[in-house]
């Protein structure tokens, strides 16, 4: 069965940084699109970072030019730098993959980590 699994989360000032990690696991053939996704509290999922296998990278107006996604498809992993955090940034962040494995090509979502920004 394929897995994601986050880390990186955690409590952070304004002005901070944090990096968030996301691996997949499990029979996989092919990784396309990663990306990364936040529920704030009475708010709908959003879009944050998304970039395809060759690297090519859209960003939610209110993050671009403070975060910053990347991956290393040899390690099946998608990481969110995240700089000059705020307070509205605050949400559960979710890791998403559209993945190719035994059971067929489906998008599968990480269980998701805190981010609180906060002083």
């Amino acid at each position: 069965q394929v897995q994601l699994v986050e880390s990186g989360g955690g409590l952070v000032q304004p002005g901070g940084s944090l990096r968030l990690s996301c691996a997949a696991s499990g029979s996989i053939f092919s990784i396309y699109a990663m990306g990364w996704y936040r529920q704030a509290p009475g708010k709908q999922r959003e879009l944050v970072a998304i970039i395809t296998t060759g690297g090519s990278t859209n960003y939610t107006d209110s993050v671009k030019g403070r975060f910053s996604i990347s991956r290393d498809n040899p390690k099946n992993t998608v990481y969110l730098q995240m700089n000059r955090l705020k307070p509205e940034d605050t949400a559960v962040y979710y890791c998403n993959a559209d993945i190719r494995g035994l059971l067929g090509r489906n998008s599968r979502w990480g269980q998701g980590t805190q981010v609180t920004v906060s002083s």
